[in-house]
């Protein structure tokens, strides 16, 4: 999965914030890239 795969999901709402921050956390997606797709930082 790619980051432009994950913004699309996320924008057609088939992924949530919740699903985002799993891909940082298993390093697919930088948390910069989280904030670009959800426009909130990440907060753990």
């Amino acid at each position: 999965m790619t980051f432009e795969q994950i913004k699309r999901n996320y924008d057609r709402k088939l992924w949530n914030k919740q699903m985002v921050a799993k891909a940082v956390e298993k390093g697919v997606i930088t948390a910069a890239q989280y904030k670009e797709i959800t426009g909130e930082d990440l907060s753990n």
